[in-house]
């Protein structure tokens, strides 16, 4: 039997170009702040080289209907394709 903590819900979040998404999609993840307990983001980034895609991982908390609000409303964002899945033991 799974308890509370045996359950996560994780999100990714793929970025093609940074630097005309990056504002609507942190607008929308400070939006969502609450639901967000841990959020890493990544790019291929070295001295004047900096990528233009960006990968955000999200580890999601409590309700549900709200992982997928932010999820439809990210990939509303031309550029920006999210998903999001239950883990559990």
């Amino acid at each position: 039997m799974a308890t509370e903590l045996s359950v996560r819900t994780v999100m990714a979040i793929l970025v093609d170009k940074r630097e005309k998404a990056a504002v609507e999609v942190q607008k929308l993840l400070t939006e969502y702040g609450c639901y967000i307990k841990t959020r890493l983001g990544l790019h291929d980034g070295a001295g004047q080289y900096c990528s233009e895609t960006g990968l955000i991982i999200l580890e999601l908390v409590d309700d549900e209907t709200k992982h997928k609000e932010l999820c439809d409303k990210l990939n509303a964002i031309e550029g920006v394709s999210a998903k999001y899945m239950k883990l559990e033991l």
